[in-house]
């Protein structure tokens, strides 16, 4: 039996899907460390785990080894350290360093977790980036702006995906940005020309430092827009053509980041953009499976079970590559106003449209609370062998769903 612990803060629906998956793998005895109590944790998956620690902060490396400490003595030494938060890469790499576990380390981790870090490595391997300046001060933060001009990203240097990013037009709103979060040595912000393009990720499996399988995905609108727009009704669609050359680009991108980064086995996130002149630019990466769906949706384009794959990839090494073989998109279905979900309207409308083309949702309903995510208050997921159907799927869905909050 191999003996893995891991770390899940909170017991986050998605989080607990890859806790389930590694629980169910054959010759495993799983150690979970948490800040929720036991209790908390569904029945099926309590059932799963030989072991459970409560610790008291679930991201600080301290606690993660008294956790380990405990567990040691009820399932044996680990030989595997998992976790999917981006927040917990570094303190996980941390510990493995401490305790000799297999996996990414600190010094990796943090390549991906500060993203200026992050674009100083890839442009010195010579890979397409957006240019970038870590501004300690208010000063460094104008005299980049100056030199490379407007628009610009402002962004924290440990981000997750868009959050806490903004763009800013000129000099009077970014003074007003650093205003509001003034520049320090120790808080550095970020700064980033703003890369006009199509956004896209690339999420990829990579086994002994090679890359040996990968995604496409599209977003409509960009991220960036998203955040802005709170009452957007956004999607992502993966479409069936996969391997098309349109995208060799950023295959051969992606090939030499991420082991450029030291990701040397294991699932990862990137965000890249590609220019009206069809130059591309990576925005960012992250060695952790994507949020927002993209693991479900990945699921359901290649007809297999990623959550479990991973789990498979990450205790064993091992990974089976899958075909393509349909298109699938999410729309994310975000509310309009403030408060409670008050009326959902459309739903019966696209029930009828679509029909078997819905192969999952979460559907608003009256009285929720508003998510106060971008994620939005709900969601539809469609999967069709064409791509050019499920992009008529998803547009149908956000032009006729509405969701009125009050």
């Amino acid at each position: 039996m191999r003996s893995v612990v891991f770390v899940a803060p909170f017991f986050l629906t998605t989080t607990l899907r890859f806790v389930k998956a590694a629980a169910a793998l054959p010759g495993v005895r799983l150690g979970l460390i948490s800040q929720d109590p036991l209790d908390k944790l569904p029945a099926d998956i309590r059932a799963l785990v030989a072991a459970h620690e409560q610790v008291e902060d679930a991201i600080d490396p301290a606690s993660i080894l008294t956790g380990m400490e405990a567990l040691d003595h009820k399932i044996g030494p680990a030989e595997r350290l998992l976790g999917t938060l981006e927040e917990l890469q570094v303190p996980l790499g941390d510990v493995r360093d401490r305790l000799g576990i297999p996996g990414m380390g600190a010094e990796a981790g943090m390549n991906f977790r500060d993203k200026a870090r992050m674009k100083t490595v890839l442009r010195a391997a010579g890979l397409p980036t957006a240019r970038h300046q870590l501004a300690g001060s208010a000063e460094e933060a104008l005299a980049f702006a100056r030199s490379s001009g407007f628009p610009l990203v402002v962004k924290p240097p440990a981000g997750s995906g868009a959050r806490s990013t903004f763009r800013v037009e000129n000099e009077q709103d970014l003074l007003a940005s650093l205003r509001a979060l003034p520049p320090t040595p120790e808080r550095p912000t970020l700064l980033e020309e703003f890369v006009v393009g199509d956004e896209y990720s690339f999420d990829s499996i990579v086994l002994d430092g090679r890359l040996a399988w990968y995604s496409i995905n599209h977003y409509y609108p960009t991220p960036l827009e998203v955040l802005r727009e709170p009452w957007i009704q956004w999607c992502v669609m993966l479409p069936r053509e996969v391997d098309d050359p349109r995208y060799e680009p950023i295959r051969s991108v992606a090939a030499r980041a991420l082991p450029a980064l030291g990701l040397q086995t294991g699932l990862s996130h990137m965000e890249w953009f590609r220019r009206a002149d069809g130059s591309i630019a990576v925005s960012e990466v992250g060695a952790r499976p994507p949020g927002a769906q993209f693991t479900t949706l990945i699921s359901y384009a290649h007809d297999f079970d990623l959550y479990a794959a991973w789990a498979r990839l990450m205790v064993f090494d091992e990974f089976k590559s899958r075909p393509r073989p349909y298109a699938a998109g999410a729309a994310y279905l975000r509310g309009q106003g403030k408060g409670k979900v008050r009326e959902v309207r459309g739903l019966g409308e696209v029930a009828r449209e679509l029909g078997d083309l819905v192969v999952e949702s979460r559907l608003p309903k009256a009285g929720q609370p508003q998510s106060g995510s971008y994620e939005g208050e709900g969601y539809i997921i469609v999967r069709h062998p064409q791509t050019s159907v499920v992009e008529e799927a998803l547009q149908r869905i956000v032009k006729t769903v509405r969701v009125g909050l009050g």
